[in-house]
């Protein structure tokens, strides 16, 4: 008989559920376990002071990238003044920051029990992982973590104040303090929970047709509105000849639904998160058309964020959770660690996937399913910074798309809700020697420069566009 039963054995019970006692499948109960071993090995790791050294420069170089974008303005500072005196300034400014986490000292926790939302995708890894590693823990907080069914529910709860923090669509915090589909409530990005860890997903008839100009009439899914899945797709689409608005239709879906309406038929494709794209590889049911790396190497999709009004009462908190989601982040980073953390983050309890679906994502080594085994390290990563210049390249679509009308000032919503630091202005206050530019680099989306310094120019540039 088979492992899960047995009634002709005498020396074994007739169980319906699993033999440990509780209500949930063996598979269920190997997969738990498998994660309780690979979670000891990852504390084992954090506590090394290999990784205790590796996280804190981690963290620190975080911080000083935050303050110099470009490399060359961070030499030039410090051939100016030393290193010693470099840091000594950095370190006077950092507790009065905007982003009271770049604080080192920890203050009194204003608040220790907190609820924060995730929805079930390889983008949420850093926050679901410091979780059961215990990072929250460490840092005096009791943290549930709570699997929610949809953005728009994610939106609703924050704004409530149902949550503490979240789980972000990196344009979201944007779209909220706007006022667009909620009422306006300011929020801020924290950091950017992964980068890449998008696709293209197309059903396994349309093999024959991966010309994208072809597509015509198509049905593709997409996670929310204000959504980098929504703005990258329109954009490839758009470079390809296709109006995404008047050629396809775009329909909003939960990440959790789009392998199955891509198996029922209902939808051609989907631009989704990890770990759907590999599963509807694993399903047999579609292929992976690109990766969104292919289109801008390095994009923000998620980010870890809460209210302005959450940050300002709690401002030691939030350090608290700001340390512990780093520190999660440069575990995350280090590629040998994601094969523990497929098994770690698999259980039901968080995403509810086979590991050998997560492994594929989260190593880059998969099925494309064309018939051949990929590697790309790469496909998804953790790169905190959540640079300014991405949140004008954001605001610049959605007016692009008609969700934002009238004049926008880019510079000034951008960097009231992507949190890098203030700290340049309070050095200037202190009389510091500091002469580094915007917190802005440029970025390359399908071959053609994005500079944060032009976006009304960059977005008269496009031959399909709703903007006027």
């Amino acid at each position: 008989m088979s492992e899960f039963f047995d009634p002709y054995n005498a020396d074994r019970p007739l169980m319906m559920k699993c033999s440990c006692g509780r209500d949930h499948t063996l598979a269920d109960h190997h997969a738990e376990v498998a994660a309780d071993s690979a979670a000891v090995e990852l504390r084992r790791r954090s506590e090394t002071a290999e990784f205790e050294a590796y996280s804190n420069e981690f963290i620190e170089a975080t911080l000083v990238k935050a303050l110099f974008p470009h490399d060359e303005e961070r030499r030039r500072f410090l051939r100016a003044v030393g290193k010693g005196t470099a840091m000594a300034a950095i370190a006077s400014v950092l507790p009065v920051a905007s982003m009271q986490a770049m604080a080192q000292e920890k203050g009194s926790l204003e608040k220790t029990n907190l609820k924060i939302g995730f929805i079930p995708i390889t983008c949420a890894t850093p926050l679901i992982m410091a979780h059961p590693l215990g990072f929250y823990q460490k840092q005096g907080l009791n943290v549930e973590v709570t699997k929610t069914a949809g953005w728009a529910l994610v939106r609703d709860k924050m704004i409530n104040k149902e949550y503490d923090a979240t789980h972000f669509l990196s344009p979201m915090p944007l779209a909220i303090s706007q006022g667009l589909g909620s009422n306006a409530t300011p929020m801020n990005v924290a950091t950017i929970q992964n980068i890449n860890g998008q696709a293209i997903t197309l059903a396994l008839k349309h093999k024959n047709n991966r010309d994208p100009k072809n597509w015509k009439g198509f049905k593709f899914g997409i996670p929310f509105d204000y959504s980098m899945h929504n703005f990258l797709l329109r954009y490839y689409l758009a470079e390809n000849g296709i109006n995404p608005d008047t050629d396809v239709q775009l329909r909003v879906i939960p990440p959790a639904e789009m392998v199955a309406n891509l198996r029922a038929g209902n939808i051609d494709g989907f631009l989704g998160p990890d770990p759907f794209n590999q599963r509807a590889v694993y399903d047999e049911v579609g292929f992976i058309h690109l990766l969104t790396k292919d289109l801008w190497n390095g994009h923000p999709c998620c980010a870890f964020g809460t209210s302005t009004e959450f940050i300002q009462k709690n401002p030691n908190t939030f350090a608290a959770l700001y340390r512990a989601v780093l520190t999660s982040a440069a575990m995350a980073r280090d590629p040998k660690n994601r094969e523990l953390i497929a098994k770690v983050i698999a259980p039901s309890q968080y995403l509810n996937q086979p590991e050998a679906v997560l492994n594929q994502v989260l190593t880059g080594k998969f099925a494309d399913g064309l018939g051949k085994i990929q590697n790309v390290p790469d496909r998804a990563d953790f790169d905190p910074m959540p640079w300014q210049s991405m949140a004008v390249w954001m605001l610049t679509q959605m007016k692009r798309w008609g969700y934002l009308k009238g004049d926008v000032n880019y510079k000034q919503v951008a960097e009231k809700v992507f949190l890098i630091t203030d700290a340049r202005k309070h050095m200037k206050d202190l009389g510091q020697p500091f002469t580094a530019g915007p917190a802005y680099v440029k970025h390359k989306i399908m071959g053609k420069e994005f500079d944060a310094a032009r976006p009304e120019e960059y977005l008269k540039s496009f031959a399909i566009s709703k903007a006027a």
